[in-house]
């Protein structure tokens, strides 16, 4: 039987790569994203794959997809609580505590409604793979960036706890960081942090390659290579883990 993987936030991205890369090994798809339009797109692009439009932060909508994948699969071998916002930034002080509960909700709550869901149907399977797309925001502080410094470290928390509950009945659970990734979502970042800061966006763009230990950003395609090795036989023993992507972080700020 062909391996089942559920990717949140999958059709914009790090979650649009992870499809393709999953899709191109072989593997049956199952989608959400927030954004129906480009959920369309991977739907004609992935032929067969269940795509469906849901907000990882709407218990309902989550619900409604993951009950579409159960009916259809009866479980998953995969699943990737990808889905991710990069929040406001600025001082504290001066942040909108809507757009503080906003970012939280879609990164951490997210997770836990998908994680919730894959405990559940992988306890019973006794095997599967949980693969929490956390962040290096999650391993160190950064100005500005409260919120979702603050969701990212609660991923890191999440994966380890569940990956000592679920340990024993055979599912292994695992964190990615990726750095600096090349692409449309941290442009965004740059131009958020650049108003915040008050420094120049192609300053910042090289002091986090500069951060670095191999002095370079990632690109999405090696954030899914180490999303499939977990997926693979080659990582059965490896759980808990909280692997950065990152070109070696040795500095934030």
């Amino acid at each position: 039987m062909t391996n089942r993987v559920v990717i949140t936030g999958g059709a914009s991205g790090i979650g649009r790569t992870f499809a393709r890369r999953f899709a191109a090994d072989g593997w049956r798809v199952a989608l959400c994203d927030a954004a129906p339009e480009a959920v369309a797109a991977m739907a004609n692009e992935l032929p067969g794959a269940i795509c469906r439009t849901a907000d990882v932060r709407s218990e309902a909508q989550m619900a409604a997809f993951l009950a579409t994948v159960e009916d259809q699969w009866g479980g998953a071998d995969v699943v990737c609580a990808n889905a991710g916002t990069g929040g406001p930034a600025g001082r504290i002080e001066e942040l909108d505590y809507q757009a503080w509960q906003d970012c939280i909700a879609v990164n951490l709550h997210g997770a836990f409604l998908t994680c919730r869901w894959a405990a559940r149907v992988m306890r019973a399977q006794g095997s599967g793979s949980i693969v929490i797309t956390s962040s290096t925001s999650g391993q160190w502080g950064v100005p500005y960036r409260s919120p979702y410094v603050a969701a990212k470290w609660g991923l890191v928390g999440l994966t380890k706890t569940l990956a000592m509950e679920l340990g024993p009945v055979g599912v292994r659970v695992n964190a990615i960081c990726p750095g600096a990734v090349e692409g449309e979502r941290m442009e965004r970042v740059l131009a958020m942090e650049a108003k915040a800061s008050g420094k120049d966006p192609e300053a910042l763009r090289a002091h986090y390659a500069d951060g670095t230990s191999l002095k370079t950003w990632v690109t999405e395609d090696e954030l899914a290579d180490t999303a499939l090795f977990l997926s693979s036989p080659a990582a059965r023993k490896i759980s808990g883990q909280i692997i950065a992507i990152d070109g070696h972080t040795e500095r934030m700020v």
